[in-house]
């Protein structure tokens, strides 16, 4: 009987245990979800700021939602995250001020909140000595290129080699300039796609500074990535306005890519005779009160196909000032067709001692009275029948300008698919009016398929020592020519 009562005894004993270990298993410790949003950031105003909520836990290690928004913002702010439900995202600082920002994590077993504050501050832009007279690195200083690294309150001088770092803003103040000299002065400008190099009024609106002059005859000078805004408040140099001016009398040497020369009050750009541009490629200008670009002759061949001209200037034209094509013995000089479609304009007169080749596609607009005198070397303008050349006047007038005449007697004188009118505005030579005159001993010109119209003389004179060739009558159309169609002697 004893035993038996001991035997129960343990098999209660033995089933109070099973049951409290059960139990046991049932009691769960609390499940805690904690959002982490990082600590809080001092930045300026401008930059990108990365949040960071990757510290967030979850006590059971399972995965969990990130759903971050503003809650606070400076007034008139819109800076936006680049995503909400990433660990990492991102936004700008587009003003001064203070973020908050609050993060919430959730899954199913609940969610959990915390808040990060970034506050934005202005950093005071650097101010810029008069005279730069040791080698001179500008840093970008702030991310926002609306906000200036540095200003000029008067004008620089820029007399060693200066470098502007991609991204570095300079506002200038009402007339000042950048002067790059001829005395150790080097301009070292290359920003990049995402970082441009900006000169720019210290206020925004066009010719509000003076503009950047180059005297400089370093190989070194070089800006890509460039924007040159507001300038042109004043003459910049020998009687005109522009973004920048670029001197011929030192030499001054420059290259110049994927730049912007945009609301300038004058030109955007001026390239005096005597400049080398070691380069030019895929500039743009507009909004320029002038024309895009004043050049000389001899420079508009280093001009490329993918710069553009053509958008709101005061002439969407490039300008080529009187001047003289120089005499290359080693090779063709030759005048390109822009993809935008841009023309050349010649003021007042263009004289050609070199090798010209004009290539299909391309129009030559003269100025009132201008004329174009081929003394030395020759004239090759072959167009095709879907590319024509075209050589008019400024303005789509009978007789607005003088004319052309060839004095020279290369075989290379060739006019083909060309289409030339308004010329004969005043006598061109001998007392003649013509589109076209082929001058002095042993002259020549080979015309064909071409058009020759708008004379206010004759189409074409040849005097008794020149000659053309003999079909010229029937292989070209004549029209509207107040004289007739040739003139020989």
């Amino acid at each position: 009987m004893l035993k038996s009562k001991r035997i129960l005894l343990a098999l209660f004993s033995l089933a109070l245990f099973v049951t409290s270990c059960k139990e046991d298993e049932d009691v769960k410790p609390g499940n805690t979800l904690t959002a982490r949003a990082g600590a809080d950031q001092n930045v300026n105003a401008g930059d990108i700021v990365t949040l960071d909520g990757s510290a967030s836990t979850d006590s059971e290690n399972k995965p969990f939602d990130y759903r971050w928004t503003f809650t606070k913002r400076p007034a008139r702010s819109t800076a936006a995250l680049s995503s909400a439900t990433v660990s990492k995202p991102t936004f700008k600082t587009d003003l001064p001020g203070e973020y908050e920002v609050e993060l919430t994590t959730s899954n199913a077993n609940g969610e959990s909140k915390d808040k990060v504050l970034i506050t934005a501050t202005v950093i005071q832009p650097i101010v810029l000595d008069a005279n730069i007279a040791v080698k001179t690195t500008l840093e970008d200083r702030i991310d926002n290129p609306e906000v200036p690294d540095y200003i000029a309150n008067g004008n620089v001088s820029v007399n060693a080699e200066l470098t502007l770092k991609p991204g570095v803003v300079i506002a200038f103040a009402r007339d000042a300039r950048l002067e790059v000299n001829d005395n150790g002065g080097i301009l070292l400008a290359k920003g990049d796609s995402t970082k441009l190099i900006r000169l720019i009024g210290k206020e925004t609106k066009k010719g509000f500074w003076a503009g950047v002059i180059f005297r400089s005859s370093s190989s070194a000078n070089a800006l890509e990535y460039v924007q040159v805004l507001h300038a042109g408040s004043k003459v910049l140099f020998s009687g005109r306005k522009a973004g920048m001016a670029i001197a011929g009398s030192s030499k001054a040497e420059v290259s110049i890519k994927n730049s912007l020369f945009e609301q300038n009050d004058g030109y955007g750009l001026w390239i005096e005779r005597g400049v080398i541009l070691s380069s030019f490629t895929k500039n743009t200008f507009k909004g320029n009160t002038e024309a895009g670009i004043l050049l000389d002759a001899d420079n508009v061949a280093k001009l490329d196909v993918n710069s553009s001209f053509t958008n709101g200037n005061g002439r969407n034209v490039v300008e080529i000032f009187a001047s003289q094509l120089s005499k290359n013995i080693t090779a063709e000089v030759i005048w390109q067709g822009f993809k935008d479609k841009t023309p050349y304009r010649v003021l007042e007169g263009l004289t050609v001692d070199a090798n010209w080749k004009i290539s299909p596609g391309v129009v030559i607009e003269m100025s009132e009275g201008a004329r174009m005198s081929i003394d030395e070397g020759y004239i090759n303008a072959t167009g095709t029948q879907t590319a024509k050349i075209v050589i008019k006047g400024a303005e789509n007038k009978p007789a607005y300008w003088r004319g052309l005449i060839c004095y020279t007697t290369s075989v290379n004188n060739i006019f083909e698919h060309v289409e030339i009118t308004g010329g004969g505005s005043t006598a061109l030579v001998s007392g003649k009016k013509v589109n076209i005159a082929v001058y002095g001993s042993q002259a020549r010109m080979q015309i064909k398929n071409s058009k020759i119209s708008g004379s206010g003389g004759y189409g074409v004179y040849v005097n008794y020592q020149a000659s053309v060739n003999e079909d010229i009558e029937t292989v070209n159309t004549f029209a509207d020519n107040v004289e007739g169609k040739v003139l020989r002697e």
